[in-house]
């Protein structure tokens, strides 16, 4: 303790903690010392008796969107593996729980589609994984198959091309091409089972039209054919492609282009510049289109945007499809003259958003936009399928939006059959100290889904601390810079 500046801080740091991880870092390989780089040795002459050192100060807290409490202190982790192990998917659309599906109930899904139907029965062997895959190609050979589809390309077993091995790849074994008709039975059914036995339990159905049914002999639902892959801990990650919601890619918000932003003033008219977006720039080529198309296309430039009807409204914003447009403008890229559709002020915005050529491009078009709760996962960041799997009665996500200590309320009161109580008994006493922990250093009103970003320095602080005292280690000095609790 001390008056402000007397030199606590540096003491504690630049000091303790400096030595103390400097000798730490010097006990590791020279292999290891070259990822962490050097260290300057802190101004005292010699410091006895130091264990390796551990700062936990205010300042460090993560920006980073995808980073939340339940990331941070590593209960996701628990949680995913919890379950993966003991969960029970149900149906998203309310026909109740999902077992898994035999070789004859997948045929006679595959025979109710259309007869005359094209198919391709593949069996996914390797599914977003990285490498180059030799072996596997080799086995493929082996087992006599020809084809085989390669990220979504067919080739000749003989003629794939090397592969990236810093990319991933998804592999499927052509196993078989049928027409839906009377008496393909048991040519599917064997098709079926060769898929199942060479991709273990799973079998995609190509309809040759861009579609494809995914089934498995694990989990979809006999009613409306809701499948839910094999329960393994990355399907409750949001941060995996695997398991994240696919359109707000696991952050639970959404960019979305917002018309008050657009148009602020909507007592002006088109030729006045409402649309500042493309009024405020210094180019006359947008105006110039703007202009000419809402002549062609009947719209007055000279009412208030408030005043244009619904229909007209929504010309101007999504476009007029394929209607098209004589545009003639002389600018800077020389004379354009031809016919032309008009995509609209936000489908334009979004192109400039996806491809700007600069992040000045981008940036300029962000500022258009507001961040929104995502409408596909109502911002729980995963995907329906792991959405569908529960413990008790809660899935994944509601149970990260409750607080710490109603979290750790639910997690004593869980029922579990007594298989499951088996297995679950390590995960759940790891899951419940943690909680502890928290709630011990005064957290229990936040939540695991929380934000890092939009924790305070003394709430980041009290994280950190809980769960490095969370991991049980011993002859390590901790140093704290102005622990609030």
């Amino acid at each position: 303790t001390g008056v402000s500046g007397s030199g606590k801080s540096s003491l504690a740091f630049e000091t303790l903690y400096a030595e103390g991880q400097r000798r730490y870092v010097e006990s590791l390989s020279a292999y290891a010392r070259q990822f962490l780089g050097n260290m300057d040795k802190p101004d005292v002459d010699s410091i006895d008796g130091l264990s390796p050192a551990i700062s936990i100060d205010q300042k460090t807290t993560s920006k980073n969107p995808r980073s939340t409490v339940g990331t941070v202190t590593e209960i996701n982790d628990y949680l995913r593996l919890l379950y993966a192990r003991v969960g029970t998917p149900y149906c998203v659309n309310g026909h109740g729980k999902i077992s898994a599906q035999s070789v004859e109930e997948i045929v006679e899904q595959i025979l109710e589609l259309p007869e005359k139907t094209r198919l391709q029965i593949l069996a996914p062997v390797v599914r977003t994984k990285k490498g180059t895959h030799v072996k596997m190609f080799e086995r493929i050979q082996k087992d006599g198959y020809v084809r085989v589809r390669v990220d979504g390309e067919v080739y000749d077993i003989s003629e794939v091309p090397e592969l990236d091995k810093n990319k991933k790849h998804t592999i499927e074994i052509v196993i078989d091409r049928i027409v839906v008709k009377e008496g393909i039975r048991s040519r599917l059914f064997d098709s079926v089972e060769a898929a199942l036995h060479q991709a273990e339990g799973y079998v995609i159905v190509d309809k040759m039209d861009g579609s494809e049914l995914l089934f498995s002999e694990f989990y979809a639902c006999p009613v409306c054919g809701f499948t839910v892959p094999e329960l393994e801990p990355r399907l409750f990650s949001f941060n995996a492609p695997f398991g994240s919601c696919p359109d707000c890619d696991g952050l639970g918000v959404k960019l979305e282009p917002d018309v008050d932003l657009l148009i602020p003033d909507t007592s002006k008219t088109l030729r006045e510049g409402a649309i500042i977006y493309w009024y405020g720039k210094a180019s006359t080529y947008y105006p110039a289109l703007l202009e000419q198309a809402m002549e062609q296309f009947g719209i007055d430039l000279d009412t208030p945007w408030e005043k244009l009807s619904e229909k007209e409204q929504q010309i101007v914003l999504y476009g007029n499809g394929d209607k098209l447009f004589h545009f003639l403008h002389e600018g800077d890229f020389g004379l354009r003259d031809q016919d032309m559709t008009f995509v609209g002020v936000i489908p334009n915005l979004w192109r400039r958003y996806r491809s700007g050529m600069s992040e000045s491009a981008r940036e300029m078009a962000r500022s258009y936009m507001t961040e929104l709760t995502c409408t596909t996962c109502h911002g729980y960041r995963l995907n329906d399928q792991a959405l569908s799997v529960k413990v008790g009665e809660k899935s994944i996500a509601e149970f990260s939006i409750l607080s710490i200590g109603d979290t750790l309320d639910y997690v004593k009161s869980l029922v579990l059959s007594e298989n499951n109580e088996m297995i679950a008994k390590p995960i759940l006493k790891e899951i419940k100290d943690r909680l502890a922990f928290l709630k011990n250093v005064g957290l229990d009103y936040l939540t695991l889904s929380r934000s890092s970003g939009t924790l305070s320095g003394g709430e980041s602080q009290r994280i950190r601390l809980a769960t490095q005292i969370g991991s049980n280690l011993s002859g390590v000095l901790y140093i704290l810079d102005e622990p609030s609790i």
